[in-house]
């Protein structure tokens, strides 16, 4: 179970499940196939929605100083080692790591590694 879940006892205090509880356990409940995986056809309702995809190279700090004083031709070295993974976001959110690739002469990215987070 999920830290972010509560079972009905925890609700009451810590207090057991009383026989009434038990009862309405064995109603049907139009909730309880939520958790079951979905098939791809009920997705289709999400699938024109726009998202914001980013492969971050890699981060720099610096002081605005600094920074205005940057002409073209400046080099801004990044917190990454050559060969190291990407950064791939979706919307903001840290969803997989990878490596830049090169397609019909255009960069990419490939997805080497699913990052699970933890829903908030």
């Amino acid at each position: 179970m999920a830290d972010d879940d509560l079972e009905l006892n925890e609700l009451n205090g810590g207090a057991p499940p009383s026989a009434a509880d038990a009862a309405a356990d064995d109603e049907p409940n139009e909730f309880a196939d939520m958790d079951k995986p979905r098939s791809a056809a009920d997705l289709e309702a999400v699938y024109d929605i726009p998202v914001r995809v980013s492969a971050v190279l890699g981060k720099s700090s610096m002081q605005v100083s600094q920074l205005l004083k940057l002409g073209r031709g400046a080099v801004v070295e990044l917190d990454r080692k050559v060969g190291e993974a990407i950064d791939i976001y979706v919307n903001d959110r840290l969803v997989a790591r990878g490596e830049v690739v090169v397609v019909e002469n255009r960069l990419g990215v490939t997805m080497t590694e699913i990052i699970k987070s933890e829903r908030t």
